[in-house]
């Protein structure tokens, strides 16, 4: 880090709720949102939240062809730059990403292809990854560059990353950044039930991240938008500063290229805390999304950056399952909440220490292919 970045709003739309009051009172409950919806547990946004998206696609007939991944983005970003006080005319940059995109629509266009054996008119333009961004940019009226990528569970923070070099390069004053993700469709939930790592037990806490003794895979998807806005230096009434990034990538020797001690993610860590002293860090928010191998990975990997003296840890999949391209900031949001309100979040079914300080929390974020990243947040 060059100086310290602000983040001087965040905001989303998620399983927990649709403001930061609504989340915050959802993180102190010990209650996880999953419901079971076509054989499958799922997380998804409460019903006051789809009336929310409901009337952005009534404002405007271009926005019913748009994939509820870009909708969720337009809400949650429509709310970051207003906590933030910007507008169109800052011209701030904007990197969105999302795991898998326009994942409804797409499905939906391709079930009407085979049936028809041809495509809509607007099958390729709305299900592109570069969708999410071009209509945010759109939506927001700013004229700053406009990014969108795809790196899997580790996207958005990926997304922060790229928005810090553009900060330090001085080429942009302002950059909104974050992930969306819209992933509960029939084919996606499949895809992750091929894998064997989606839960089959309905139970009361059936993702059971960062449980080690856990003998079944138990992730569960859920869907999200959550954007940041960041600004360059230690400003005065930022809701956070990070004051840390780290990011590795390990060697692909398998589809989701994990090893058993998370090689990529000690190498993320380790950059992040730079000259910090490890000892300095009061709260580590795992990635770990409740499989048995990715938990323990990480865990391993943890406590050979931190030897004998493990942080406190915490975790939020339990709560709202893996929302994967959004999962990263999601956390850092979670973050920012236990900084603002100076209150640890537990894990109801672990024995865990209570930090006795809340000024240093690092986040982790990694996805298939091995792209980790870790971001240390500050006071």
């Amino acid at each position: 880090m060059q100086e310290p970045i602000s983040i001087t709003a965040i905001q989303s739309i998620s399983p927990l709720g649709k403001s930061l009051d609504e989340i915050w009172d959802s993180y102190t409950n010990d209650l996880s949102v999953f419901k079971e919806r076509q054989g499958a547990l799922v997380s998804e946004i409460s019903e006051t939240s789809k009336a929310e998206i409901d009337r952005i696609k009534a404002s405007d007939t271009k926005y019913n062809k748009l994939d509820n991944s870009v909708l969720y983005a337009i809400f949650a970003s429509r709310k970051a730059i207003d906590q933030a006080g910007w507008n169109g005319s800052d011209n701030f940059g904007i990197n969105i990403g999302s795991s898998r995109g326009a994942t409804a629509l797409f499905e939906n266009y391709y079930a009407d292809f085979l049936k028809q054996d041809r495509a809509e008119t607007l099958s390729s333009p709305t299900t592109t990854l570069g969708n999410i961004s071009s209509w945010v940019a759109h939506d927001l009226q700013t004229q700053g560059p406009e990014i969108s990528h795809s790196i899997t569970c580790s996207t958005a923070l990926h997304a922060l990353l790229n928005g810090i070099a553009w900060l330090q390069s001085g080429m942009c004053d302002k950059f909104l950044v974050g992930g969306s993700e819209a992933p509960l469709t029939p084919f996606t939930i499949a895809q992750m039930k091929a894998l064997n790592i989606y839960a089959t037990t309905i139970k009361d806490y059936p993702c059971r991240a960062m449980d080690l003794s856990k003998s079944k895979n138990g992730m569960i998807l859920g869907e999200a938008a959550s954007m940041a806005c960041l600004e360059k230096g230690n400003l005065q009434g930022a809701l956070a500063v990070i004051a840390g990034i780290g990011y590795a990538t390990e060697p692909l020797t398998h589809n989701v290229s994990l090893s058993t001690d998370a090689k990529c993610f000690q190498k993320s860590m380790t950059m992040a805390l730079g000259d910090l002293n490890p000892e300095e860090v009061d709260v580590i928010i795992t990635h770990a999304p409740g499989t048995i191998k990715g938990d323990l990975a990480e865990i391993k990997a943890i406590k050979k950056v931190f030897c004998n003296k493990v942080p406190s840890l915490t975790n939020n999949k339990w709560k709202l399952g893996h929302t994967l391209g959004a999962s990263g900031m999601l956390s850092i949001e979670m973050a920012v909440l236990i900084l603002q309100n100076q209150n640890y979040i537990p894990i109801p079914y672990l024995d865990l220490d209570v930090p006795k300080r809340l000024k240093y929390i690092l986040i982790n974020a990694v996805g298939f292919g091995g792209n980790a990243v870790s971001v240390l947040l500050s006071k």
